[in-house]
């Protein structure tokens, strides 16, 4: 079993920074992804950026590449994401996602993935 805590949401306005945290515990294997994913009201859940486990890796959403980072550390098994020049239309429930012991080649899909957070919510004011 795979646990995933999910950290950093918050109120900002425009063009602020937020770092969101992902502790993974559990049963991890080097074959493993990590996504995050996000949920606005009304719509439906979508994915926005995903890291090999092995760190190998990155993939990013086209509204958020440039502005999204992802990364992780491997002595506390943290993956963050890097959130700067947020917008009103990154507001969403933020959701950490992860596979581990098989590769997930579409990361896009939420399906593939095997464990879940409880989620964080991001709002972001104009």
């Amino acid at each position: 079993q795979v646990q995933l805590v999910e950290s950093g949401g918050g109120l900002v306005q425009a063009g602020d920074s937020l770092r969101l945290t992902c502790a993974v515990s559990g049963r991890t294997s080097s074959s493993g992804t990590v996504g995050w994913f996000r949920r606005a009201p009304g719509k439906e859940r979508e994915f926005v950026s995903a890291i090999r486990w092995s760190g190998s890796s990155t993939y990013y959403t086209d509204s958020v590449k440039g502005r999204f980072t992802i990364s992780r550390e491997n002595a506390k098994n943290t993956v963050y994401l890097q959130m700067n020049s947020l917008k009103p239309e990154d507001t969403a429930e933020y959701y950490c996602a992860a596979g581990f012991g098989h590769t997930i080649v579409i990361v896009g899909t939420p399906r593939a993935y095997d464990y879940w957070g409880q989620g964080t919510q991001v709002t972001v004011s104009s």
